[in-house]
């Protein structure tokens, strides 16, 4: 199949901590839509109304769309009680309500340190459940993202938490870098047709096996080009965000700066190009 177009959006907070230079920045390298996971240094949980109206308002100027929002809802101890994320997703719900936008991007929780991976699954699945629920009642998609050392950062532990909590409200977003560094060789040799049926964003960026560094699009270990030559076939119409981590990485997500991030965005362009796809 050729003729795809696919939509670029971007984390513009690894651009900068002002959206205005954010939109800018991503509106150069092609994109009219942005992903959102703070403004001003301040996440999108956690900005109030005031600045949620501030925000809408720098991005409908630019004719920017929103295409998700990054929320940091899931990215916690499993321990904490179910209502303490279920509380947080209301907040990044009003944003996406507020920002136009139907996906919020969240987590499967981390572990005390020394705790077996499976022996939090029961608890992870009564608070993916219980987060699948309360997006399906205010109309929005969660995207689970496969980040690393969380219970779903493994291609089958994503496909075990969709299967289980079986919402139409929870689906997948594809991170070839974040499989990479948890020790999947081959991302899409080993989990794309396993995760496919689920998938419906795709996040941009790509590692190394042996040290787990972050590079662009199709530098790394990542399987890039193959990924994107088989959503092109599978007929993929969904966005394409640009996450490239590239000068910092911490807890709360990654920084590249406009240069990095347009030489990211470059590279990811050169694949699309290679195998047919528009980015609009």
């Amino acid at each position: 199949m050729s003729g795809a177009t696919w939509t670029l959006s971007g984390f513009g907070d690894e651009i900068d901590p002002d959206p205005a230079i954010q939109a800018t920045v991503l509106q150069a390298l092609g994109a009219r839509h942005i992903e959102v996971r703070s403004a001003w240094g301040v996440n999108i949980v956690d900005l109030d109304p005031a600045q949620l109206d501030r925000l809408a308002g720098v991005l409908e100027e630019r004719g920017m769309g929103v295409s998700a929002i990054a929320s940091p809802v899931g990215k916690v101890d499993v321990a904490l009680p179910v209502s303490h994320e279920v509380d947080r997703l209301g907040r990044a719900i009003a944003a996406a309500k507020h920002l136009g936008t139907r996906y919020i991007r969240l987590f499967s929780f981390f572990r005390g340190e020394g705790v077996p991976v499976e022996s939090i699954r029961d608890d992870v699945m009564v608070r993916m459940r219980a987060l699948a629920e309360r997006a399906e009642a205010a109309g929005v998609v969660l995207l689970h993202e496969n980040e690393k050392d969380i219970y779903g950062d493994t291609p089958q532990r994503c496909l075990d938490i969709v299967e289980t909590v079986g919402s139409p409200a929870l689906r997948l977003a594809w991170d070839s870098a974040n499989f990479v560094q948890v020790g999947v060789a081959h991302p899409f040799d080993d989990g794309y047709a396993l995760l496919r049926p689920h998938l419906e964003y795709l996040q941009v960026k790509d590692a190394l096996s042996a040290t787990g560094e972050v590079l662009p699009a199709g530098e790394g270990d990542g399987q890039l080009l193959e990924t994107l030559t088989a959503l092109r076939h599978d007929g993929y119409r969904g966005f394409a965000s640009l996450e490239p981590h590239l000068t910092d990485v911490n807890a709360l997500g990654g920084f590249s700066g406009p240069a990095a991030f347009g030489r990211a965005g470059r590279a990811f362009r050169l694949l699309t190009d290679r195998i047919g796809v528009t980015l609009v």
